[in-house]
């Protein structure tokens, strides 16, 4: 359903009686006015047999003269109507969101698109590696809301992950020249975030940089991680792969779920078949290892009762199997009743 009152094909129809065929022809292809593809500068020369930069000039003349003629003055309400719409969605918006919020159908969008062309009291920013295409009725807004978002980015690490109403709190911290009557509309809050081709949410929610693997998920790996993440404890390779299959809706067979866990440096196998997550603190490699790491980290000697408590923090193992490798007087030898490295 539209939200708006006009019709776009009859008012566009109206607006362009004062072009002549040929001019007409090429604002219609340009704008995809009779279709759901709009022409390029390119397309549109080979067409004429002309230049893109004459298709530019004869698309500029066009529009001049739509706005100095009779129909425009008659059709000013439309553009005070697109004007309310982009006001309420919060000044400044990105093309694909308004055109959604218009309207479904490529073809009226494509009409709305020369709309905004025709008229000043929009200005159209082009897309970059930062940011969407988008669309702003206030310079001023436009302007606090991507410093806002490139200081927010600057605050989110490449392995960060937060959630929605951490990166919400955070974004508001830097929207310090916010008009009132955004500030505590989360939608248009939720917009202005959706500008950013750098900043993102994964499929749980969870928002970061959109180069990161925590965000875009590449591959059964990066699912795999998600969901350990999610979980906070030691997952068997199985259980990871249902998990997946169901939260994801991706097929992760068991044995590649397995083979994807023992090549990441991410995880770390901390049983049989159970695997941690490195932040977590689990240390890879064999018991031994894991011991001497203990001791490492303690800076002293430590008792039996210590070091076996401190190892099943990083590792899910038998309490006798930490006693059987501290045994060994090549890596470990006992000072005073405690053990220490060799």
């Amino acid at each position: 359903m539209s939200s708006i009152t006009f019709k776009p094909k009859t008012v566009s129809k109206k607006l362009l009686t004062t072009l002549n065929p040929r001019t007409r022809e090429i604002v219609v292809n340009r704008y995809g006015l009779e279709g759901e593809n709009r022409m390029t500068l390119e397309a549109i020369g080979k067409t004429y047999d002309i230049t893109r930069e004459r298709v530019r000039q004869i698309e500029n003349f066009a529009l001049s003269t739509i706005k100095k003629s009779k129909e425009y003055r008659e059709h000013q309400f439309i553009f005070e109507e697109l004007k309310k719409i982009v006001k309420e969605l919060g000044g400044v918006v990105s093309e694909e969101h308004l055109m959604k919020h218009i309207s479904k159908d490529p073809v009226v969008q494509n009409h709305i698109n020369l709309y905004l062309a025709l008229s000043d009291e929009f200005k159209k920013h082009k897309e970059d590696d930062a940011f969407k295409y988008h669309w702003t009725i206030d310079e001023k807004t436009a302007t606090n809301v991507r410093e806002a978002l490139n200081k927010l980015y600057s605050s989110i690490s490449e392995k960060d992950l937060v959630t929605e109403e951490e990166i919400f709190n955070r974004f508001m911290t830097h929207l310090s020249d916010l008009i009132s009557e955004y500030k505590g509309n989360k939608e248009v809050i939720y917009r202005y975030l959706a500008l950013s081709k750098v900043i993102g949410k994964n499929q749980l929610n969870e928002w970061g940089r959109t180069s990161s693997p925590h965000v875009k998920a590449r591959g059964i790996k990066d699912y795999a991680y998600l969901i350990m993440r999610r979980r906070g404890e030691p997952m068997h390779f199985k259980e990871v792969a249902l998990e997946i299959n169901k939260t994801f809706g991706k097929k992760a067979h068991v044995a590649t779920c397995h083979n994807e866990l023992i090549k990441d440096p991410r995880f770390v196998l901390v049983g049989r078949g159970m695997y941690g997550l490195k932040d977590w603190g689990h240390t890879g490699g064999v018991v031994r290892d894991v011991i001497a790491e203990v001791l490492k980290e303690s800076g002293r000697p430590l008792s039996k009762e210590e070091i076996i408590k401190r190892v099943l923090t990083k590792r899910i193992v038998k309490p006798n199997t930490i006693l059987v490798n501290l045994q060994n007087s090549k890596y470990f030898r006992k000072v005073a009743g405690d053990y220490t490295l060799a």
